[in-house]
């Protein structure tokens, strides 16, 4: 039997980014702009083309979008979709910037709202980028774009994608599942998001 295929978009360095245990036997490719990250392709994730239609059983893009300027996202949804085969999904978690404005009201721009395995993240690092990366000169780490729950809906509702389950998570971050095609039961889709810590 051959292994699901999952494209990490984005994927940053090796053992940089969380995947589900539900991926362990999965075959991964990693797909990063920058080459010190040493994916398996160097490349944007609004120009997936090395990557033949249909070959992905799902699509990982956890806190890659947002680095992309608003006009690009529906182009990397895009190449989400058309790589997908059609029983396929993606994942994609951003940050939720409607939460993370509750912190900037009540005026915790730069308090530590959570430590992550790069360090203490604040308010301003969700918005703008992760500042510790971007003072070492990795202007690639800031962010472009942003997200509410409203604001992802639409954005994944203009594309192919024929569902859309969108979660709001309790670490400050919106997860979408997007599916290639519909017929996905309530159960299934249950089961998907529990396997997928979402």
């Amino acid at each position: 039997m051959t292994q699901p295929v999952l494209v990490n978009a984005g994927c940053g360095e090796i053992g940089s980014g969380y995947l589900p245990a539900y991926f362990d036997d999965w075959q991964l490719y990693r797909v990063d702009l920058d080459p010190a990250c040493k994916p398996d392709l160097i490349a944007s994730i609004t120009d997936l083309s090395a990557i033949p239609d249909g070959v992905a059983n799902a699509v990982w893009s956890a806190h890659c979008v947002e680095h992309l300027y608003a006009h690009e996202v529906g182009r990397a949804l895009n190449e989400f979709w058309r790589i997908l085969a059609d029983d396929g999904f993606a994942c994609i978690i951003v940050p939720d910037l409607q939460s993370v404005a509750n912190h900037v009201a009540a005026d915790q721009l730069h308090d530590v709202l959570y430590e992550s395995p790069a360090g203490p993240i604040t308010a301003h690092d969700i918005l703008f980028g992760f500042g510790a990366a971007i003072a070492r000169g990795n202007t690639s780490m800031a962010h472009k774009c942003g997200f509410t729950p409203s604001a992802m809906m639409q954005c994944l509702r203009s594309t192919p994608f024929a569902e859309v389950v969108l979660r709001r998570r309790t670490n400050l971050e919106l997860a979408a599942i997007a599916t290639k095609k519909s017929g996905m039961t309530q159960e299934q889709r249950d089961a998907l998001l529990s396997a997928l810590e979402l």
